[in-house]
């Protein structure tokens, strides 16, 4: 069969940056899917993305699809046909569906007995048929939150639309792509090249679109070369460039022809706090700041033009001085906020309604200020520090700076405590009780730090739940999702051995009687634990394996942590399998039994070898079981249970737990309990699976 190359170009006006790899990635899959879908197989597709064109590129695609094989099974011959062999309506029904006579069906005896049945071979049909129609749908389906419509056109995209190319081999498909007839004319950079560029054959418009277009069309390709004009700026100034990958990504798709300018501002603005000029530059500039050896930002930065200009200084001087007022702001804001200490700023919280239920950010201040107290002292860390940075938590709100650069609080109240003379274990928690702000981020270090964080997320938690404002969906506004992991991995990764409940308990007793917030606790402990999912799914950790441990609810996240680990060690013991599936039958056996479960064991009334041999084993390892328990050894105490595999293979093959004597079978039933009751202190591994 033979085969040709296609390409798919979308011209358009500037498509938005930050969406434009979603976009191009939802087209490759959506066009993926549609050739899938009309039997063109699953070709390897290339694809292009710049701020004016979607583009892809699929190489080898069959020219037509290959002839199919077509059957059909239709109603019993018992149904088909009368008593004097006529056809019934649903012999005709099938027949007119499959379009042709009654008498051309054939029949075929199946299990089910003999039927009527359809066979033919459907021949192919030219692939250039099905392209339009896989184009829009892909469109069509495109994460695109709100379309627009120009013009007096009639089709909606994110973007004015001005050519398409559907260029298949060395013809084009005549098609109508949003309101615009396909081609096989792309067009170059918006100033560089603004004429149109014939494309020959699909595998040349990569060339073309560089070499007449002045477009680097592959995003990789372009980020590469952003990035390595960035760092080659930088070297010429024996400086550093930090380079955002987000950023990075952002700026590449913003431009088509990408060229490196340095400019500078003045030095007077390194006296400003650098996050301050750092987050203006990125942000509002898109630009890369440059540090030095000691990593101390130098009064440098790289923007990309979208154009080579013949008067480069002209680009660098226009770039200076838009940032100039800017960073003007940021040293005016600075110089202000100074003017006032943070704990003066404490009343104006007052002010500011934290949810309206639950009041100001001075009443969650003062709620803070008691839980993070009481934390710190269960954590050995000085109560009064951590009441102290609670004061001050939410104060750089209040402050000019924060106002202007809202992603800036947390580090400008660490600026402002180490201005006003707090101690520099308060200063820092100011800005570490935010951590972990995103996936991955690094985690508060210190006990004030991490005591402030638990803090301030908990009685979140506590208060949002008990106003009944439960995360649904993609609803999430208070961020409590994020709040519940970042509140797990303190506890977990910082090793802090902490009860959950108690901690909840005591945030809920800082709340208003009226909003009943205890009732608010049971629902926050599941609502952190099911965060528990994600967290060690991504560590490798089986579902299964956190559903044993979890199965009687432990609420120290450290704990839960370290049962994780003895019981994944534990499922991959020879003995595991056995023992799992003998819990999980003595779990069944019990749970039959309508009354107490009985505990006291009489030896003496034991008949069978296989009862005395269970029996002996664990009355041989209880005690050093328990006292591993007890200390936390949670690994070295399924090791130890793991030697009762084979006395209880024996006692199940030989021993009849439910006689019909009721001394008898209680006393099998308190053996039973016992052995269950000590994996159960552990995890209930009946849950594992093989």
């Amino acid at each position: 069969m033979s085969q040709a190359d296609l390409l798919i170009e979308i011209g358009t006006e500037e498509l938005p940056p930050r969406a434009l790899q979603t976009l191009c990635n939802a087209f490759a899959e959506g066009v993926r899917h549609g050739l899938q879908e009309n039997h063109l197989g699953s070709p390897d597709i290339h694809q292009y993305a710049t701020p004016r064109r979607l583009a892809l590129l699929i190489k080898d695609l069959p020219t037509a699809t290959a002839d199919r094989s077509i059957e059909q099974h239709g109603p019993p011959l018992s149904a088909a046909f009368d008593e004097d062999g006529c056809p019934t309506k649903a012999a005709e029904g099938f027949a007119r569906k499959c379009g042709i006579k009654v008498e051309e069906l054939q029949s075929e005896d199946t299990d089910k007995g003999s039927r009527l049945v359809y066979r033919t071979t459907r021949p192919g049909e030219p692939t250039a048929r099905f392209i339009p129609e896989i184009v829009r749908q892909a469109l069509d389906k495109l994460p695109i939150p709100k379309r627009m419509r120009w013009g007096d056109l009639d089709a909606w995209f994110v973007r004015p639309v001005h050519w398409v190319v559907l260029l298949f081999g060395n013809e084009v498909i005549e098609a109508e792509i949003l309101s615009v007839s396909a081609g096989r004319q792309t067009r170059g950079h918006r100033f560089h090249h603004p004429d149109t560029i014939y494309i020959p054959a699909p595998a040349e418009y990569e060339v073309l679109l560089e070499s007449e277009g002045k477009v680097i069309a592959d995003f990789d390709r372009r980020r590469t070369a952003v990035r390595a004009q960035i760092e080659q700026a930088a070297s010429q100034h024996q400086a550093s460039a930090v380079i955002d990958a987000a950023l990075l990504d952002e700026v590449t798709a913003m431009v088509e022809w990408p060229v490196a300018v340095t400019g500078r501002f003045d030095e007077r603005f390194l006296d400003v706090p650098q996050e301050a000029l750092i987050s203006t530059m990125k942000t509002n500039q898109k630009y890369f700041h440059l540090v030095d050896n000691d990593h101390r930002l130098l009064p440098l930065f790289i923007t990309i033009s979208n154009i080579e200009s013949k008067q480069p200084e002209q680009v660098q001087k226009g770039n200076e001085r838009v940032i100039r007022p800017r960073f003007t702001d940021a040293e005016f804001f600075w110089q202000q906020d100074r003017q006032t200490p943070l704990a003066q700023r404490l009343e104006s919280l007052k002010s500011v309604v934290f949810q309206q239920k639950l009041g100001t950010l001075y009443d969650k201040t003062q709620r803070v200020e008691k839980l993070a107290g009481a934390i710190a002292q269960q954590l050995g860390g000085d109560k009064q520090l951590a009441i102290r940075a609670a004061q001050l938590c939410k104060c750089d709100l209040m402050t000019e700076m924060v106002g202007e650069f809202p992603e800036l609080q947390g580090i400008m109240g660490r600026y402002y405590a180490e201005l006003d003379g707090e101690q520099p274990q308060v200063a820092r928690a100011l800005d570490d009780y935010y951590k972990p702000r995103f996936a991955g981020d690094d985690l508060p270090g210190e006990v004030i730090s991490q005591s402030l964080a638990l803090a301030d997320r908990l009685d979140t938690l506590v208060g949002i739940f008990a106003i009944g404002q439960i995360p649904t969906g993609d609803k999430d506004p208070f961020a409590l999702r994020r709040a519940a992991l970042g509140t797990l991995r303190i506890f977990i990764e910082q090793q802090l051995d902490l009860d959950l409940q108690t901690l909840l308990e005591q945030s809920a007793a800082g709340f208003d009687n009226a909003l009943n917030a205890p009732e608010a606790v049971e629902p926050v402990i599941g609502f952190i634990l099911d965060r528990l999912k994600a967290y060690y799914r991504d560590q490798g950790i089986r579902a299964d394996v956190l559903e044993a441990v979890t199965a009687n609810r432990p609420t120290r996240p450290l704990d839960i942590e370290q049962r994780l680990k003895a019981v994944d060690h534990f499922r991959q013991l020879d003995a595991a399998e056995s023992l799992a599936a003998a819990n999980k039958r003595i779990g069944n056996i019990l749970k039959k039994v309508d009354s107490p479960l009985p505990e006291q064991i009489d030896p003496t009334r034991f008949e069978e070898d296989a009862e005395n041999a269970l029996y002996d084993a664990l009355a041989g390892l209880q005690q050093q079981v328990q006292q591993q328990i007890d200390q936390g050894d949670y690994q070295p105490a399924l090791a130890t249970l793991a030697g009762l595999r084979e006395p209880v293979d024996q006692f199940f093959d030989q021993v009849m737990v439910m006689a019909d004597d009721d001394a008898l079978r209680n006393n099998r039933l308190a053996l039973l309990n016992r052995l269950h009751q000590l994996f159960l202190q552990i995890a209930d591994i009946a849950k594992l699976q093989g």
